[in-house]
């Protein structure tokens, strides 16, 4: 490489990493595409109000659903230009509307939308809901200077046929005949008396006693113009101060761990660690952009996903660095152990990234809400990794080599590890699993037969209302519960609550009751402002019915089984064996059963990111178990030698590999565990067991049951073949 071709490189690196920069701090053109700050975030960080309603009819027709969506989108738009309403199966309507300040008065005034007519005193029908096309509260000063209250209408032209017969009708009749009734849900909202005949659609309704009367009965009205009438299913109210909180505390997280990762794999793996530093930082830039331009919406699950694809990222780069690393051992030259590296690295980083994208793109498909905001951040960051490894890093260690890096000690050399016998101390390793295992089966059975259930399910696996309080000052669990909990059960009439007190310095205590309606929650809020002096924004629930919360857990079960069938049907092809797949398989299932016994212990709360956590661990460790396997299909092509020589030979290989990428990637769950907010961090402590149990499971089990498989195959064909000879 010529000076002027160095030089070129340098300066395409640093205008590169500061165009990023730029663009993630300003933004590009008048709606600053592309910057940090117009990420699109998810309620559970800017706050705000999110339902799903059913329709109350089971089969509604595609066009009343059409109908209704349209006409809650543009009621909702009034709160926020970020509102959003969209369908889900065929009876159900989720609304999403962030930055709200008071997502209780929205909950109240969406209410459950249900049926209007106007009829007239005889019963006869004159219009419903479905031809008022907008009800506004207005206020003016009539001639004599007094304020006056009144209801705008304005009518579809359909509806304005219809009242301007009516009431052409009726004020050719008595006095008495004259009123309109507007009914709701089979009861009477407001009789306003006809003055004259309305033909052009605009209806006014005066002589209301107040504007907060005129305002309710502009909401009920509205409520009731659309054409199905539904019911609330699911509700979620998210603080704004909560949300911001845990935007900080993972922008922490990810800064101090990003910055632990540098140090980490400039010290171990000195210029191909450089190198992967830069590329981490073009990756995180990139991942900003990505989600800015492509109007991603960011979820606190999501920033999850981002900083544990962060931590994974480096898995490929680590692979990498050992081959280039094996292959300056064998006397060649750094040029060359940098491609052939890369060339030997290449199939192992395909396996193990593609078996995490069919996670993630099984949690897309079949997740829910935040689940999917997880899968959609970690494919994208999966695929970001794939390309810093393979090209950006690769590219860097080019140029640093031609910058005259070209020292193989500055790459650094294999350490020697004695081969161990992994095979003869199998016995060893399994049974160290089944007590695991066993202990955690053994806490559940316990734990159902006490009553308390096996596991602490949250809202999502058995409905009800949870609602998340942060107090201004800590409370013990003395105080709680003779000083707190008296208060919500008189303002709510609920006497079964159980709480649980967040130990993270945050104050913040967890309340939960069974399904508490609109009145109820308001109730509670109302409680904590007057008694406790909290704010509101301070405040967050959620609402969910049993019908969801038993749609969520089978969901749950059949995306693992989806997930874990697809990479093992991929593990299968690629290794063409059938032994490879029902060893991973086993690896799996203990990784599994360990963490769903450590939710049994540990008493976190089972719910929704369950799914992701589970999905998250069992990419992972097939992640890992898929480099030992890549290593055993080398070997046995280039060994000549028994099969535990072989296995024992490919873990030792490989062992370097699986201590660095599993104590990175727990390097980043931790430091997001001890940083975050506390939803973060009964995410990230489970996956920090999971990752734990998968190295295990890859280094003592995966490999060993492969042998132990492949010698039972063996020896059954070799059975077989011997009774075709006789």
């Amino acid at each position: 490489m010529k000076t002027y071709q160095k030089l070129l490189s340098i300066l395409v690196l640093i205008l590169a990493l500061a165009g990023l920069s730029f663009i993630a701090y300003f933004g590009i053109g008048d709606n600053f595409e592309g910057a940090v700050k117009s990420i699109k975030l998810g309620l559970d960080l800017a706050g705000g109000v999110s339902i799903t309603y059913q329709t109350v009819e089971e089969n509604p027709s595609s066009q009343d659903m059409d109908d209704t969506i349209y006409r809650l989108q543009k009621r909702v738009e009034g709160y926020s230009t970020e509102a959003n309403v969209y369908k889900e199966g065929d009876n159900r309507i989720s609304v999403e509307i962030p930055d709200v300040t008071d997502a209780n008065a929205i909950l109240e005034e969406l209410g459950q939308p249900g049926t209007l007519i106007f009829m007239d005193t005889e019963g006869t029908q004159i219009i419903t809901g479905n031809n008022v096309e907008s009800a506004e509260a207005q206020a003016y000063k009539d001639n004599a200077g007094t304020v006056q209250y009144v209801v705008s209408l304005e009518l579809d032209e359909e509806g304005a046929a219809s009242f301007g017969e009516a009431t052409t009708r009726l004020v050719a009749g008595s006095e008495e005949a004259r009123r309109i009734y507007i009914i709701y849900n089979n009861e009477v909202v407001s009789a306003p008396y006809v003055k004259s005949a309305i033909t052009d659609g605009s209806v006014m309704i005066d002589n209301m006693e107040s504007l907060e009367y005129a305002q309710k009965l502009a909401s009920t009205i509205r409520i009731g113009a659309i054409p199905l009438e539904l019911k609330e299913l699911r509700s979620n109210v998210v603080g704004a101060s909560l949300g911001q909180d845990a935007i900080k505390t993972s922008l922490v997280a990810g800064a101090i761990g990003l910055a632990i990762l540098g140090v980490f794999m400039i010290l171990v793996y000195r210029i191909p660690g450089l190198a992967a530093t830069f590329a981490l930082a073009l990756y995180t830039l990139l991942m900003l952009f990505l989600l800015s331009v492509y109007d991603i919406t960011l979820t606190l699950p999501g920033i999850a996903g981002i900083i544990l694809s962060i931590g994974m990222a480096v898995d490929a780069n680590v692979v990498i660095f050992a081959r280039v690393r094996e292959e300056l051992k064998k006397g060649k030259s750094v040029d060359s152990s940098i491609k052939d590296g890369y060339s030997k690295a290449l199939s192992a980083i395909l396996d193990g990234n593609i078996t995490t994208l069919i996670a993630a793109a099984v949690l897309a498909f079949r997740g829910s809400g935040s689940v999917k905001g997880f899968a959609t951040t970690l494919a994208l960051g999966t695929c970001l990794s794939m390309f810093t490894a393979l090209v950006v890093t690769k590219w860097l260690m080019n140029l640093f080599y031609h910058l005259g890096a070209k020292v193989p000690g500055l790459y650094g050399l294999p350490k020697d590890f004695k081969v161990f016998d992994f095979v003869g101390k199998k016995t060893i390793a399994y049974c160290i699993s089944i007590l695991v295992i066993g202990a955690g089966l053994v806490t559940m059975l316990v734990n159902q037969n006490s009553g308390k259930g096996a596991f602490n399910y949250s809202l999502e696996f058995i409905g009800g209302t949870t609602t998340t309080v942060t107090f201004n000052e800590a409370h013990d669990q003395s105080d709680v519960e003779t000083n707190i909990i008296p208060v919500i059960q008189e303002a709510t009439g609920v006497t079964e609550i159980s709480q649980q007190i967040v130990t993270d310095g945050s104050n913040q205590v967890v309340f939960k009751t069974s399904e508490l309606s609109l009145d109820q929650r308001e109730a509670f809020v109302t409680a904590m402002v007057e008694k406790f002096g909290v704010a509101e924004d301070a405040i967050s629930a959620e609402n969910i019915s049993a019908t969801v919360s038993s749609e969520m857990k089978q969901d749950a079960i059949v995306a693992t089984a989806i997930a874990t069938v697809c990479m093992l049907l991929y593990i299968w092809f690629r290794f063409s064996s059938v032994t490879f797949a029902a060893a991973a398989v086993t690896a799996l299932i203990q990784d599994v059963l360990v963490v769903i016994g450590f939710y049994a212990v540990s008493r976190i709360s089972l719910g929704n990111t369950f799914i992701a956590c589970i999905l998250t661990i069992v990419g992972y460790s097939i992640n890992a178990t898929i480099v030992i396997f890549d290593r055993i299909r080398e070997n046995l092509k280039a060994m000549k030698a028994s099969r535990a020589e072989i296995v024992n030979t490919s873990i030792t290989q490989t062992l370097g590999r699986s201590i660095n990428t599993s104590l990175t990637t727990f390097i980043m769950i931790f430091v997001l565990y001890v940083v975050g907010v506390a939803s973060i961090r009964e995410f990230a402590l489970p996956i920090m067991v999971g990752v734990v149990a998968g190295t295990y499971s890859s280094i003592f089990m995966s490999a060993t049951v492969w042998y132990v498989y492949d010698s039972f195959k063996e020896k059954k064909n070799a059975k077989k073949n011997s009774k075709a000879e006789a």
